[in-house]
């Protein structure tokens, strides 16, 4: 039997393989952000298609960090009958899902939250729209909206939470001193950035317990000038496992990188995969709770010898899986070509439309002439 497919656990978490649905925006949500029957299918195809574990769209923990439309929300008890629906409905078919808990911060949508994005400081420079730059009171309500959206995922069924601290968003913001530049005990070096995410991590564990999994999603970099660093990130990270963190999964980059990032397009060869790798090798010398890598995984051989040399304990995807839900039932069954994902970033454009995220390319070669 391949590594890829041995059984493990993440704190009493029985996962049965090692690939996990990385999440994203679906686009699949109502206007209010409750859960679909559209949005619990794409969930129960995931769980049915053999992912060991199904990361949740980043759902939005307060309603003033929004990112889009159509996403899914955790910022109120009123959501969690549905979110229990789709629980159930992905325990039913066999799967594992763990709610990613987010806010957007700089990037949240105004037009949707009907304030000033939220930001961890304001500068000239940063936008060219108004800012509400976070005061510690904003800051001591945010480490409870996120206390109290972990206690609704665990009312709700969910098998554990993820705190999203990659790409941009908020959290992401504190750690990044090309954003962070504040002048109390929350800027400066690497021990003030993370604070916010202690605080978060010890509300959340105080609201859900011990034994429920606890992960984070952080940028090993996030290419921009000045911004977070690997020494600095893996830094963040050591503190976050001495606190208790269950597991790391480890991205890059934020939604301005632009060419200082990997390329998330054009992935068709095994070089370009796993961009992440050399990131996630220095991290695992340091850190001593499973790595989740993300970041361009497309064949099952690059998966296979990543988690066999010791790089990174799970394998992350998420485009690959718009594509084929059940790419992991098919690697299992013996057919071990790559995933058909042609990593060609049309699957968004749907979701903007309002249709929910789906393979374009993919419907456009079902309807070729034959």
């Amino acid at each position: 039997m391949s590594v890829l497919f041995k059984t493990s656990e993440i704190n009493g978490m029985k996962l049965s393989n090692r690939f996990v649905r990385s999440a994203t925006w679906e686009g699949m949500a109502a206007d209010d952000g409750s859960v679909t029957p559209k949005l619990t299918r794409t969930m129960v195809d995931l769980a049915e298609g053999g992912v060991g574990l199904i990361i949740s769209g980043h759902a939005y923990v307060s309603q003033e960090g929004q990112a889009g439309p159509w996403q899914m929300g955790i910022y109120t008890d009123e959501l969690i009958d549905g979110l229990k629906s789709m629980t159930d409905a992905v325990h039913n078919a066999g799967g594992k899902i763990v709610a990613q808990l987010a806010h957007a911060g700089h990037f949240a949508i105004k037009e949707l939250t009907k304030q000033p994005p939220h930001v961890v400081s304001n500068f000239d420079g940063l936008s060219k729209s108004p800012r509400h730059e976070l005061t510690k009171e904003d800051i001591q309500n945010l480490v409870r909206a996120y206390a109290k959206a972990a206690q609704r995922a665990k009312t709700a069924g969910f098998d554990g939470v993820q705190i999203h601290s990659a790409h941009g968003y908020l959290l992401s913001q504190f750690l990044s001193p090309a954003y962070n530049r504040r002048k109390d005990n929350y800027d400066g070096a690497i021990e003030n950035r993370v604070r916010i995410h202690l605080e978060i991590l010890q509300a959340i564990r105080q609201a859900v317990g011990s034994d429920f999994p606890i992960l984070i999603k952080i940028n090993c970099e996030d290419f921009i000038d000045n911004g977070l660093s690997l020494k600095d990130s893996i830094s963040a990270s050591k503190m976050l496992t001495d606190a208790g963190i269950d597991a790391i999964e480890l991205s890059g980059g934020t939604l301005s990188s632009g060419k200082l990032s990997p390329s998330r397009s054009g992935i068709n060869k095994e070089e370009k995969e796993a961009y992440f790798k050399e990131a996630a090798a220095a991290y695992k010398k340091e850190i001593h709770v499973p790595l989740i890598l993300v970041g361009g995984n497309r064949s099952f051989s690059v998966a296979e010898q990543t988690i066999e040399s010791g790089t990174a304990d799970y394998i992350s995807m998420c485009r690959p899986f718009i594509r084929e839900p059940g790419l992991i039932n098919r690697w299992q069954s013996g057919d071990t070509s790559p995933a058909r994902c042609k990593s060609d970033n049309l699957c968004f454009g749907p979701a903007l439309e309002g249709k929910g995220v789906y393979c374009v390319t993919d419907e456009l070669e079902k309807t070729k002439p034959s």
